[in-house]
């Protein structure tokens, strides 16, 4: 699937500028990566309800500039502190020669059936939601699958059980290892609790039947 995003060249730039673009319903934003930077403007109405799709955050973007079309990704954006209102926003060009870094969302299948949650109570428990990947802008996935079929109690999906689809690798960099906790099924806070009265009433319960020898 093609996502296009149409944008017009900027040419009054600065705080001002941008506030009454801001006003007639305009975003100022700005197009980095080889080649020239290019001031933008885009409508609004149609960049807000492009970025209510998780789609729109980790694919390669086709932006229609001035009727000039190039491949981007989207970088960063700002929000109004309260308002629904797009302030700001920043795409990178793309070159599909190059490897790109960026996090993919992922998708958890089968967790109503995983035996952890169907049969042992627990809760499945997201430590992450997106993947930091490294592949040629051709191979991103719009998402990577979690498949959480086989997962019991207490045990956890780390990055290296995802199925990577093919040219994507997960991106190794600080605290980030293929060992690193995707999801984990927790055990129930009720049967924990239990437990532990169990084992606490257990030296109580001893204690008559010592006294009685």
């Amino acid at each position: 699937m093609t996502i296009e995003i149409n944008a017009t060249n900027r040419k009054a730039q600065g705080t001002g500028a941008s506030r009454r673009l801001r006003h007639a319903g305009r975003v100022p934003g700005v197009v980095y990566g080889t080649g020239e930077v290019n001031m933008i403007e885009m409508d609004h109405n149609e960049l807000y309800y492009k970025l209510r799709s998780e789609a729109f955050h980790a694919s390669v973007l086709t932006l229609n500039l001035d009727g000039k079309k190039e491949s981007v990704m989207l970088r960063d954006f700002v929000m109004h502190p309260f308002r629904q209102q797009v302030q700001h926003i920043d795409f990178q060009r793309v070159d599909a020669t190059k490897k790109m870094h960026i996090k993919v969302p992922l998708h958890f299948l089968n967790a109503d059936i995983a035996p952890g949650v169907k049969t042992g109570g627990g809760k499945i428990s997201h430590v992450m939601t997106e993947l930091d990947v490294t592949c040629l802008p051709a191979d991103l996935p719009a998402f990577i699958e979690v498949d959480l079929a086989h997962l019991e109690l207490g045990h956890s999906v780390h990055v290296s059980d995802l199925k990577m689809p093919k040219g994507v690798e997960a991106a190794t960099h600080g605290t980030h290892t293929v060992e690193a906790v995707v999801a984990t099924v927790q055990v129930p806070r009720g049967a924990i609790e239990a437990e532990a009265a169990a084992t606490a009433a257990e030296p109580a319960a001893a204690a008559p039947a010592a006294k009685a020898k």
